[in-house]
């Protein structure tokens, strides 16, 4: 599973988008919360508008879509608590354990969480 973070880095074609082309490439295995659809198609509609938006939105509907729902929800919340992790970083989380799957990311928030496959952001290639 991808979070936001490694998706818009995937996207922009910044410098840690190589290292997560596995998991969103590995499309049979790949796991979407519907979260992360929310996250990506924002910021790429307010940076390159609702045409690219869409796009970047149906590369990710390749995988398997998660809904938010209730169990979802309350495992977030435990989480966070645990954690002290914001809504949005709880949610992801919950989601990737709910399936028993590693969660790729650049966001730090991430970094000594077991389960979590963290690299750290790298200046942008440009």
């Amino acid at each position: 599973m991808v979070d936001s973070s490694a998706w818009l880095e995937y996207f922009a074609g910044g410098a840690n988008a190589d290292r997560f082309a596995p998991p969103i490439l590995a499309t049979r295995d790949l796991l979407v919360p519907t979260l992360a659809l929310y996250e990506v198609f924002k910021r790429v509609r307010v940076q390159r508008g609702d045409s690219e938006a869409l796009q970047a939105i149906a590369v990710m509907e390749q995988g398997r879509v998660i809904d938010f729902d209730r169990a979802l929800a309350l495992a977030a919340a435990r989480i966070s608590l645990e954690h002290d992790l914001p809504v949005a970083d709880s949610i992801m989380l919950a989601t990737a354990r709910q399936f028993g799957a590693t969660l790729w990311t650049q966001d730090a928030d991430f970094e000594a969480i077991e389960g979590v496959k963290y690299f750290p952001k790298q200046p942008s290639r440009n």
